[in-house]
């Protein structure tokens, strides 16, 4: 489900999508091999079943801001996909370790309201000024938050706001657990991230198992040829000087007794070598001379049939590798004995759990280099691995992403390698951006965990235009809010707002910018107060046809920045001067009215005409996704989706300039098509080829007339170093883009304009073309 405050949805909840989702966890915890993975679908069984309930009896309105009966808000309820609430609080369930320890200290009983009154005495409020002070708790859900701001309140001084909290809270004293866990670790650095802990890190490498294919080959290598060849030259001992007809000659007693030791020896093998079984196949040539070798030693003469089948099997053993003892088959073995020694990554990875053990496992680690280094002398005596071995990039890439330092050194690294995972980082960074507001350190401190906490809380399906619970609703919020001071918080917040705004587009400039990032962004633009509205992107399969007023807003800004003829509003075709009419003329209505609308039907409408799909025949909805999805991307298009509002409203420049965005959201471009060819389902392809060429043309239209003819020129040649049927299938979006630069309309002649919905074939996939 799209994260999107303002995303519509259908009318009512589906019972049937919770239905199949309980199918799905059902099925897999009877049927996968992995029993943790069985165990994590019973849950979510449990969980579909809670919704399925809550749905049937009342006690969920799925839909609703306030999804679970007798719960408000701002209580953060268990989700799972689909936002679909369980009717579980998150901050529910049975009492944690944490408590119990502090119930049987504090001589009460072990039950959640018992706890609520003791940490409001004096004893108890000590204990939690003494948290506050050392900042060591982590706040896991926001309400763990709260009696630490009561603490915090009535140390202030401010006594009325702490009992006004405290009758807030009260009602749910008995369910709901308003205290933090203790923690041996201060609070993080606000200006360091990491995405793995040192022990998710080491959960990942402890998860790995031996590959099977790998100790099966390992194996065969190094137990099985070399024993076949102990074999073959044991039959050959039967043939003339210099032939291989075996049993050319009788063997002797020395012989069978030989023979025995060998049949011993294989089953001693078999038993403790079982990754490989060829052996067993009785076709295969070591079966061949095995059960040969049996009857020999157990004294019966060979029948014609089994005698034709072993001298067939020596004599095409020694074709294709030579006599045992041959420089052929000896070269051969080394290099397969050498290939068996190597470690496996399994005794690797066992190796750098050892490093990672010694190391604090609730944060990253300052320095990768000494966890990933090769074998040293001492760990090759502890461990029989090989002096210098290499630590192979499976193994580093869970280590690498328990690197703790800046964002953007983790994006110059590669360690964050996607707009989406650089949105699970900026959640740290906007909580000490926007506690900064707060003077008092132990305040500042709460505030930072608490929006953390806050930022995991799962969003829920809303209908009719509800938004998602803030953060400022929270009552242990609402109560410090008058503790905020705005000097100098804005322009704190105005800077991280740049930074970050910055860092996306430039490491990420043919990605649009995922809902949870522009989630946090917007966050950062309301603390910063600049007036930078940030849209969403919005779910095709559940919009209902309608924008809030924010969207005609930011097209405005889009209009401010690139009305006037630029490129980019020639090549999509819009009427800049009327979209800036259109929200000169709602905003004015509004006015008069005295009204906050709710949507915008001016902006609706006009996406739906240049989508060309009828407005006035709506209905929850376009009629078909498709359709809905052009709508969209033609909101898209007009807001130029944040892009606008973050040049013109938060200055963001990219170091590198226009220029060398545009350029590489070409590549990106050329990429993405690549994936085209033979692709049976392309349409998602095709929407992030559309989304990145309109993204390069956005940033080509920032450039000077010089950048952009050098620009053009360079696109042409460029799709020509790529595959022909990329080539061919931007010929026609490239020479719209020119057209358009010339003066002319990108759908002139052959020319494309490159969209990414249609309702109808789409041209992108291109006729049938070489690979």
């Amino acid at each position: 489900m799209k994260d999107d405050a303002e995303q519509q949805h259908s009318v009512e909840a589906n019972p049937g999508y919770a239905s199949g989702q309980l199918a799905r966890a059902l099925s897999t915890a009877r049927t996968h091999r992995d029993p943790d993975t069985r165990r994590r679908a019973e849950e979510r069984g449990r969980a579909w079943r809670s919704v399925l309930a809550g749905m049937a009896n009342g006690l969920l309105s799925i839909g609703s801001r306030t999804p679970v009966a007798g719960l408000p808000a701002w209580v953060t309820p268990e989700v799972v996909r689909g936002g679909f609430a369980t009717g579980a609080p998150s901050a529910g369930g049975p009492l944690r370790a944490d408590e119990i320890e502090v119930a049987r200290r504090a001589g009460v009983p072990e039950n959640r309201r018992a706890l609520f009154t003791y940490w409001l005495s004096e004893e108890g409020l000590g204990r939690l000024h003494e948290l506050l002070e050392s900042g060591r708790y982590e706040v896991t859900v926001p309400e763990e938050a709260a009696l630490l701001t009561v603490a915090w309140l009535a140390r202030a001084g401010e006594t009325d706001a702490a009992l006004d909290l405290v009758e807030e809270l009260l009602p749910f004293a008995g369910r709901l657990r308003f205290t933090p866990a203790p923690s041996t670790r201060p609070a993080p650095d606000a200006d360091a991230v990491h995405r793995l802990t040192v022990g998710d890190a080491a959960d990942m490498l402890g998860r790995r198992r031996p590959s099977t294919a790998v100790e099966t080959q390992r194996e065969a290598l190094a137990v099985w040829h070399p024993f076949t060849d102990e074999l073959l030259a044991h039959w050959l001992e039967t043939a003339e000087d210099g032939e291989v007809l075996i049993l050319a000659r009788t063997p002797d007693e020395a012989w069978h007794e030989r023979g025995a030791e060998l049949l011993r020896r294989y089953a001693r093998l078999a038993r403790l070598h079982t990754y490989c079984t060829k052996h067993l196949d009785p076709k295969q040539n070591q079966a061949i001379l095995r059960g040969a070798l049996e009857e020999a030693v157990a004294g019966r003469t060979l029948d014609p049939r089994r005698l034709g089948l072993l001298r067939h099997a020596v004599t095409s053993m020694v074709a294709r590798r030579g006599l045992p003892g041959s420089g052929r088959l000896t070269r051969l073995r080394r290099e397969q004995a050498a290939q068996a020694a190597l470690p496996s990554h399994h005794a690797l990875a066992q190796l750098v759990l050892s490093r990672l053990s010694v190391l604090p496992q609730e944060t990253g680690v300052t320095e990768v280099a000494p966890l990933v280094a090769g074998v040293d002398e001492r760990e090759a005596r502890e461990t029989g691995l090989p002096v210098g071995a290499a630590i192979p990039p499976a193994l580093r890439r869970p280590v690498e992403a328990a690197l703790s330092a800046p964002v953007g050194t983790l994006v110059e690294r590669g360690t964050v390698p996607s707009a989406e995972v650089l949105a699970e980082l900026v959640p740290q960074l906007v909580a000490a951006t926007t506690a900064q507001a707060y003077p008092d350190d132990a305040l500042r401190t709460l505030a930072a965990a608490n929006y953390r906490a806050f930022r995991n809380r799962r969003s829920l399906l809303l209908l009719h235009l509800e938004r998602q619970v803030r953060v400022e609703e929270l009552p242990w919020v609402r109560a410090v809010a008058r503790q905020r001071s705005d000097a100098g918080a804005d322009e704190v917040s105005r800077l991280a707002l740049r930074r970050l705004g910055e860092l996306a587009v430039q490491a990420f400039p043919g990605t649009i910018l995922p809902n949870p990032l522009v989630r946090e962004l917007s966050e950062l633009a309301r603390a910063a107060d600049l007036g930078a509205p940030l849209v969403q992107e919005l779910a095709a399969d559940i919009f209902m046809g309608t924008f809030t007023p924010k969207f005609l807003t930011s097209a405005r800004i889009a209009a401010d920045l690139l009305g006037g003829g630029s490129l980019y509003e020639r090549y999509y075709a819009i009427d800049y001067r009327a979209v800036r009419n259109l929200a000169i003329a709602e905003t004015g209505e509004a006015l008069i009215r005295e009204l906050r609308p709710r949507t915008s039907p001016g902006f609706a409408r006009l996406c739906a005409t240049r989508a060309k799909v009828d407005w006035a025949a709506r209905s929850y909805g376009y009629g078909s996704t498709a359709a809905n999805g052009k709508v969209i991307e033609q909101s898209q298009i007009l807001t130029t989706h944040n892009l606008a509002t973050l040049v013109h409203r938060v200055g963001i420049a990219p170091a590198p300039g226009w220029e060398d965005l545009a350029r590489r959201c070409f590549g990106t471009v050329c990429r993405l098509t690549a994936r085209l060819y033979g692709n049976p389902r392309p349409l998602s392809a095709i929407k992030d080829v559309a989304y990145a060429w309109r993204q390069m043309v956005f940033f080509l239209s920032l450039c000077s007339e010089a950048e952009q003819t050098r620009t053009l020129t360079w696109l042409s040649k460029e799709a020509g170093r790529h595959a022909r049927h990329v080539a061919l299938r931007l010929g026609p979006a490239l020479t719209g883009l020119h057209q358009v630069a010339a003066g002319r309309s990108a759908e002139d002649g052959t020319g494309r304009r490159l969209l990414g919905w249609t309702t109808e074939g789409h041209w992108l996939r291109g006729p049938a073309v070489a690979r």
